[in-house]
């Protein structure tokens, strides 16, 4: 990188510092100052590695976030500089909300995780295995990607327009395996639970979680559609080709953001930034509960977070099981070393991360927008760097 451009991102970096400051002193979210400064510079490192164009890291405690900064850019050709509030496509953290409406209809005994898949939708009823087999599937194995079933293809979705539209994706089409052998991430799964969840509640997904999670917790720019005076926030997606972030062919084929034609997909298809994804982070981390309100009880917040798939190999990182649409750290190392054991979250495809450590009572959210990473999304050197230096920044222990 030559000096003009490390002196102009230096100007963009004070800009989102200046910015994070500002949006602090606004919502009454607290800043980490010289204490996280490390974080500031490992982010800024990346940048500077073309890691990523722009990065958001946000540390939270049960009450309050304690670290907010923005570094680098959100549109490298506009020079647009990151912002706390910049929008991110999370992609598979979608699987989160999926996960907790799914368990909320469970508490109101309007579903079991274990009744059976058919009883919602009895087209997917005669599922087979390849040897001929019909077992049963149910919720459970959806929520934990035990399901075994096939996907539908790229071109099948772009003529989807709601969930009812997907479902006939997956009829007929063998199971790879018998349910709950095996754990394969299964993207189908996820898409028919959200199907399931509008059934059951007589909502559509969007509304479900809209008035159910978003609003009550003030999550204002989370949603499958943006509005059009969200647009500017929207941070661009870039992939790193021989060392340097080039445009991805995503943003510009891609349907727009604001299109309520496209499906909302259930398995990826939000947009949020990193402060309102804390307040469903802080929500979980407090058993459920937040600003006194009362959304998940303990023991179902307990039940999804808590690894559910035995001793079954899970995850695109050692070390970890899977509970009701959540990764759980099972034993920390590598990528997770940081972590406690029991540490509950989701990555996103295109980097976006957020952790929950219940052991520590702290919360690790990054949002940036790149793809094409050489293994996942999970082991990224972003991620690497952000909760390395915010670990240590907080005085926790463990083996680097």
């Amino acid at each position: 990188m030559n000096i003009q451009h490390n002196f102009s991102l230096s100007i963009y970096f004070s800009t989102a510092v200046v910015a994070g400051l500002a949006f602090a002193l606004a919502t009454g979210q607290a800043r980490g100052g010289d204490s996280f400064a490390p974080v500031s510079a490992a982010m800024q490192e990346c940048i500077a590695n073309q890691e990523a164009a722009g990065v958001v890291a946000l540390i939270a405690t049960p009450k309050k976030i304690i670290h907010l900064e923005a570094d680098g850019l959100s549109d490298i050709a506009a020079k647009t500089p990151m912002r706390p509030d910049t929008i991110c496509r999370i992609a598979s953290m979608t699987k989160l909300f999926t996960a907790t409406a799914v368990m909320m209809l469970q508490e109101e005994g309007k579903l079991s995780v274990d009744d059976p898949v058919a009883k919602y939708l009895p087209e997917l009823g005669d599922l087979k295995t390849t040897d001929g087999k019909t077992p049963k599937l149910t919720l459970r194995h959806l929520l934990t990607h035990t399901a075994g079933m096939s996907e539908g293809t790229r071109a099948q979705y772009r003529t989807a327009h709601c969930l009812a539209d997907v479902i006939p994706f997956y009829v007929g089409k063998p199971l790879g395996f018998e349910p709950g052998s095996k754990w394969e991430y299964c993207q189908s799964g996820i898409n028919t639970l959200g199907r399931i969840v509008e059934i059951v509640s007589g909502q559509s997904f969007p509304d479900f979680l809209q008035k159910r999670i978003f609003d009550p917790l003030g999550m204002k720019d989370t949603t499958f559609y943006l509005r059009p005076e969200q647009l500017p926030r929207l941070a661009k997606i870039y992939q790193r080709i021989d060392g340097k972030l080039q445009d991805d062919p995503f943003d510009p084929k891609g349907p727009s953001p604001t299109d309520h034609r496209r499906f909302p997909a259930p398995n990826s298809g939000l947009f949020s930034t990193a402060p309102d994804f804390a307040r469903f982070c802080q929500m979980i981390l407090n058993q459920g509960k937040l600003d006194g309100k009362r959304y998940l009880k303990p023991k179902t917040v307990k039940l999804m977070t808590s690894i559910q798939t035995g001793d079954l190999k899970t995850g695109f990182t050692e070390g970890n099981g899977w509970g009701l649409g959540w990764c759980v750290v099972r034993r920390p190392q590598g990528i997770t070393a940081m972590l406690s054991p029991g540490t509950c979250g989701h990555g996103g495809g295109f980097g976006t991360q957020a952790w929950i450590d219940p052991a520590k009572r702290v919360i690790y959210i990054l949002m940036y927008q790149r793809s094409n990473f050489p293994d996942n999304a999970d082991d990224s050197e972003v991620r690497q760097a952000f909760q390395t230096t915010a670990a240590d920044s907080l005085g926790f222990k463990f083996k680097h």
